[in-house]
């Protein structure tokens, strides 16, 4: 066996793990060691190369970035339990019920503040299935139209700050967080204002699809319609320039804005009359819960990545994409076809930690600013919560969906936004201002790292990129 195979089939080993239904963070790991093994025997790998391993390992564990994971999954989960979804959605669509297709705006607006609030899908999903779903239904939405809504809104939580797969997408790129979340920030309204011009073409294409509110279910009018507003929107908003305002003016880190958002959460809650032993128990069970899965595939990943590197992987994965016709062009459709069609079977997680080590060296050869592709990474990855029939979107409505509500109507009513992320992820490579930071397609057709504009800042990339 020469070294030249060792890559690609370490490659195709780890696909098999993961076909096999192993958990992708020991099938990383036992992948890692296998060829580790099968490399010591051939003579292409030293084994004194493991010794990195518990250094590495406590990095990750000491990783203050990481930190910022449990923060936010924590103020999410605090949020849910403590009605503010209810809240919003309950005032919001007596603001907008009076306009056709209005209970999906107030969806779809919704989502996006508890986007920028919480950052958690699964929390942002399942408050909205519970709370307007049936309200829906009870004045004659399409189910597939209600049930669309209500995942893609719930998914506006991983590309809007403070998304948790933007903290992810920042360790794995070496970029910093802040900047991420500022160039995700135009994307991600962007796409919540495309889901609702969607909603509009509905309801002038079929009015009966998305009808307004009947008279006598708009119960509040005029200055009292306001002040309700008012109440509801003004604590999320507070919190969301807590979490938010203090990391983009460079006041706060991603993990001391999160600190302070968990807070608070816990703040609401207790303003609320809704702060007790069982919130709090639940919230943090799930935030372990979560912070484990994401450190565990991480450590794997880690075993993964080192072997695969000493084995030449980094250079068959360099020499595979930069040889692709087309240069950067061809480049970004290779890599946006391959992060869809593994959306069908990964998660954000796995992508990121699979996929993204092995992207991130070939786009910083071809000069693609790393915060640029973060944000493209992150719309397109998107996708996986949506796609019929493994969206953990998906999935999630269904859990709280009435029995009315067919497994069917839900796929068909997710491939429509689907679609219109896809259109996101063109936009942005069509237009690459579009990402506040980033760098602009030149002649050439390469978004270039603008290394002049401050050679000290965190977000370039890291030396052994360079």
């Amino acid at each position: 066996m020469s070294l030249e195979l060792m890559a690609p089939l370490m490659f195709a080993g780890l696909v098999v793990f993961l076909l096999l239904g192993y958990p992708v963070a020991f099938a990383l790991a036992a992948n890692g060691m296998l060829f580790a093994t099968i490399g010591v025997q051939a003579g292409f790998f030293e084994f004194s190369l493991l010794q990195a391993l518990p250094e590495r390992v406590f990095g990750i564990v000491s990783n203050q970035l990481l930190l910022a994971i449990p923060f936010f999954t924590f103020m999410g989960l605090v949020l849910e339990r403590s009605g503010m979804a209810e809240d919003l959605l309950d005032t919001i669509g007596q603001l907008f019920g009076a306009v056709r297709g209005g209970l999906a705006y107030a969806v779809i607006l919704v989502g996006a503040l508890l986007a920028a609030s919480t950052g958690v899908v699964a929390a942002s999903v399942i408050a909205m299935g519970l709370i307007s779903l049936p309200i829906m239904l009870r004045y004659g939405y399409d189910r597939r139209l209600a049930t669309g809504v209500i995942a893609a809104s719930g998914t506006l939580a991983q590309i809007v700050p403070p998304s948790i797969v933007l903290i992810v997408l920042a360790d794995q790129l070496g970029a910093s967080v802040g900047e991420l979340y500022h160039g995700a920030l135009v994307p991600g309204l962007l796409l919540a204002g495309l889901y609702m011009v969607f909603v509009l073409g509905m309801s002038l294409w079929r009015p009966a699809a998305a009808p307004a509110l009947p008279s006598a279910a708009r119960g509040l009018r005029g200055a009292a319609l306001l002040r309700r507003v008012a109440v509801a929107l003004l604590p999320p908003l507070i919190l969301i320039f807590l979490v938010l305002g203090t990391i983009f003016l460079g006041i706060a880190s991603p993990t001391a804005g999160g600190a302070m958002g968990a807070v608070g959460a816990l703040a609401l809650a207790a303003a609320r009359k809704r702060l007790n032993g069982n919130v709090l128990r639940q919230s943090l069970d799930n935030t372990a819960r979560i912070t484990s899965f994401v450190i565990f595939i991480l450590i794997g990943s880690t075993v993964f990545t080192l072997v695969f590197r000493a084995l030449d992987g980094d250079r068959w994965v360099e020499h595979l994409l930069t040889g692709l016709p087309g240069g950067v062009i061809g480049f970004l459709l290779v890599v946006n076809l391959l992060v869809f069609v593994l959306a069908f079977f990964l998660d954000f997680f796995e992508i990121a930690f699979i996929l993204v080590p092995l992207l991130a060296p070939v786009a910083a050869v071809l000069g693609i600013d790393p915060i640029w592709f973060g944000v493209l990474l992150a719309i397109n990855m998107q996708t996986s919560f949506m796609h019929p029939p493994f969206g953990f979107a998906l999935f999630y409505l269904r859990s709280v969906a009435p029995p009315a509500v067919k497994t069917t109507d839900i796929y068909w009513g997710a491939i429509p936004f689907v679609a219109i992320q896809l259109v996101m992820v063109g936009m942005v490579v069509a237009f690459p201002g579009l990402v506040g930071h980033a760098g602009v397609a030149t002649s050439s057709g390469i978004i270039e790292v603008p290394l002049e504009s401050d050679p000290g800042a965190d977000y370039l990339l890291p030396p052994q990129w360079k």
